[in-house]
């Protein structure tokens, strides 16, 4: 029923067109049963859009557009429209960078639901039997960017602000500004831009009613959680509708009960506070809002009040009852209801969102034109623009495999694969499993086909298959090399494709060389990695003291409030699954601040760990390690003399041990522990030194022989073995001996 529609205006207008300041605050009304999120924000901060006459004044305006043209530009049936589609995902490489699998799932997702092929349709419940109604638009992944360039109807961005939405509009610059396909605005009116994120401000999705307002802008679009997306893991058949939800908005639909973000509103709100209390006189009465005093603008959609669950029987509206001849029950079963039991739009919200796509309002007449399908590259059937793959790792140990994903776009029947010194060396399959025996660094080609066009990619030096695993005692203080890349030794992860780690070879502890990262200057949040080849620990036991793994690092805050961390993890099976076993952060890391690029220029500026917590399930054949350091606009990081040895001092980095009486700068940390227990002290002399846990019996629980540096040295002991109580950490040099209490959770 069509009701209140200048009230309707003005609630279904987005918060995008004032930057998308989105509030976190929960409100459980606007949320589906079992959920944590808001399901749809799309009229929140509606007050604060109405405190502007100008945007005020263009929605009017608008609104008299579109009616006119919806009343003299009938669209028939029979016209099938297709709207160019971009996936814009917006990651930090983590759970919400969602597959193509995803990606090409929710497209289906949306052909279905909007071309009425949805099995479900047949089985509304009877009184709207017959009403589910195709709309006759379609929607098909763009294949070319807006300079021309073939890409697969996704990009990518790497940006912390994926877990950011505060602003929506910050969202986009940075997709804009950072996506692998083309930095630059991808017009509303070319694309249906959809921006799939890991947080967009408490909502599961939200996105703006066709204006003019918006027109030609990237942020004409609509945003996703990223588990939302499709029917694929991590979302789920539960959430795969909520894009069939937000295209109707987009499309010039409203919440089938009318203009408000809280479905159920019945009256009885007391206080300003209330979701359900209006405090603007643009959208009626001040005071307690009645959904049923409101509308959708949709003369076949019975009035209601809105429901967040699959309450089939509901009818909470009366108003309408002349209209329909009887007592209607409210459709619970549309698109643009909260019920997770969705599946018709009906001919009167068709009519609506055919008259939308068809309106000069917001640049929706354009997107479906000839000009611009051959603009976008959705004119023709698909073909293959372009041949692609990647590989589930490309490192690993000798006879382990690897599986190849073919990720061609868009359209391929045939696939050519050549593996040098792999098993198969050659295969037809779109996605093989290959098996590499022999230690080196190979070259993987595909060339793939649509039976006309034909496309090869070639990525050299790809796969990468350790050498056998050096024994220990182990050093490497990186003097043989020139550079970390093209080595069996070591390899690098730059994960925000910046600076990485290098050779630096006129800084070092030990030696000439250590291993840089040029942190300083880089913005944002950044990731690197240096990952070492395997070590063989099969052969260390309990009775020789376990193994300690020791490394050196500089560094210097940039700023006091940096709060930067060096991560070490490790592996027994390969890099299959890592664990982090330290965490260095903050002022833990360095407690002093150089605002200028920083390097060490003594000894004294470097800091000694020593990782007694390689544990006994780590002691195999090709036990491996990487060290991350997690940056945040802060300063360089150094590491330098990488130790592995079993029980006594390594025989490489020991050098001048000599007799000292006194230990200084003794602290034990946390206290109570529960997993590990830090033990921090200097040294004047290289030496070795005896760390031993000691029970309330005095019975020795855990010792390590440590090789300690000149200048600050950290011993990280593992306590996940040990009884809840008290416990003693001795530190022993010749026949000095000092004790610490500590208790285990």
């Amino acid at each position: 029923m069509k009701k209140n529609t200048l009230i309707l205006i003005g609630f279904s207008i987005f918060t995008a067109l004032l930057g998308n300041a989105q509030t976190t605050t929960f409100n459980q009304n606007n949320a589906r049963d079992g959920e944590d999120v808001e399901y749809c924000h799309q009229v929140k901060r509606m007050q604060e859009l109405m405190q502007n006459p100008a945007a005020v004044l263009s929605y009017q305006q608008d609104e008299i557009i579109r009616q006119h043209e919806a009343q003299h530009n009938q669209v028939p049936k029979g016209i099938v429209y297709k709207i160019p589609v971009v996936f814009h995902i917006l990651h930090t490489n983590g759970i919400e960078n969602i597959s193509d699998e995803n990606i090409i799932d929710q497209v289906a997702i949306l052909n279905r639901d909007f071309r009425m092929l949805n099995a479900d349709a047949a089985t509304v419940h009877p009184d709207f039997a017959g009403m589910p109604s195709d709309v006759e638009i379609e929607f098909v992944l763009a294949t070319k960017a807006p300079n021309g360039a073939c890409f697969s109807g996704i990009t990518r961005t790497v940006n912390a602000l994926s877990y950011n939405g505060s602003d929506g509009n910050a969202q986009v610059t940075a997709i804009t500004n950072g996506n692998d396909v083309f930095n630059g605005s991808w017009a509303g009116n070319k694309y249906l831009n959809i921006f799939v994120c890991g947080e967009i401000g408490g909502a599961a999705g939200y996105t703006t009613n066709p204006s003019n307002f918006s027109g030609t802008s990237m942020t004409n679009g609509i945003w996703i959680l990223y588990n939302y997306v499709g029917s694929l893991a991590p979302s789920s058949v539960f959430t795969s509708r909520s894009l069939t939800h937000e295209v109707g908005h987009w499309l010039n639909l409203e919440h089938v009960w009318g203009s408000t973000n809280s479905p159920g509103c019945d009256g009885t709100a007391t206080s300003s506070s209330d979701p359900c209390w209006n405090t603007n006189s643009w959208f009626g009465p001040i005071g307690p809002v009645d959904n049923c005093d409101y509308d959708d603008g949709v003369t076949d959609t019975p009035e209601c009040r809105g429901v967040t669950s699959c309450s089939i029987n509901s009818n909470s509206c009366n108003g309408d009852d002349a209209y329909w001849g009887s007592a209607m029950r409210d459709n619970v079963e549309n698109y643009m209801d909260y019920s997770y039991c969705s599946k018709m739009y009906t001919q009167g919200q068709v009519d609506r969102m055919r008259a939308a796509i068809t309106s000069s309002v917001g640049g929706r007449n354009n997107i479906w034109t000839p000009s611009n399908l051959n603009f976008t590259g959705t004119s023709a059937p698909a073909f293959l623009c372009k041949a692609e793959f990647a590989a589930d790792k490309t490192t690993i140990c000798a006879g382990d495999q690897i599986q190849f994903s073919d990720n061609s776009y868009n359209a391929v029947t045939g696939w050519t694969w050549s593996f040098p010194s792999g098993t198969p060396s050659s295969s037809n399959s779109q996605n093989p499993v290959v098996t590499y025996s022999t230690p080196g660094i190979y070259q993987v080609t595909l060339t793939a086909t649509d039976g006309t066009n034909t496309d090869a990619e070639v990525k050299t030096q790809y796969i990468k298959v350790y050498e056998s695993s050096s024994t220990i005692p182990f050093f490497d203080g990186f003097e043989s090399y020139t550079s970390f890349v093209n080595i069996n030794n070591w390899e690098t992860s730059n994960l925000n494709n910046n600076n990485t780690f290098v050779i630096d070879n006129t800084i070092s502890h030990s030696g000439m060389k250590c291993a840089k990262l040029t942190n300083f200057g880089q913005t944002g949040t950044n990731l690197d990695e240096l990952i070492a080849y395997p070590v063989d620990l099969s052969g260390v036991t309990a009775g020789t003291g376990g193994v300690t793994l020791s490394f050196r690092y500089a560094y210097r805050k940039r700023l006091s409030t940096d709060s930067e961390c060096l991560k070490v993890f490790v592996t027994s099976n390969c890099g299959d699954t890592w664990v982090q076993r330290k965490t260095i952060c903050g002022s833990l890391l360095s407690s002093t601040a150089v605002s200028t690029s920083w390097a060490p220029s003594s000894a004294s500026d470097w800091t000694t760990i020593h990782m007694t917590n390689v544990t006994s399930e780590y002691w195999v054949d090709n036990f491996n390690y990487k060290f991350r350091f997690d940056g945040a606009n802060g300063n360089n990081i150094y590491l330098d003399d990488i130790n592995i040895y079993s029980g006594g001092p390594s025989d490489v980095i020991v050098v001048n041990v000599a007799e000292l009486d006194e230990i200084d700068g003794l602290s034990l940390y946390p206290n109570p522990a529960e997993n590990e227990v830090n033990l921090q002290f200097i040294v004047k002399d290289a030496k070795t030194v005896q760390v031993q846990i000691q029970d309330v019996t005095g019975k020795i629980v855990q010792y390590h022989n440590v090789n300690a540096a000149i200048g600050a040295n950290l011993v990280v002991m593992d306590t996940q073995a040990l009884s809840s109580g008290v416990y003693f950490v001795a530190i022993k040099s010749g026949e000095s001996q000092k004790v610490m209490q500590f208790v285990v959770k």
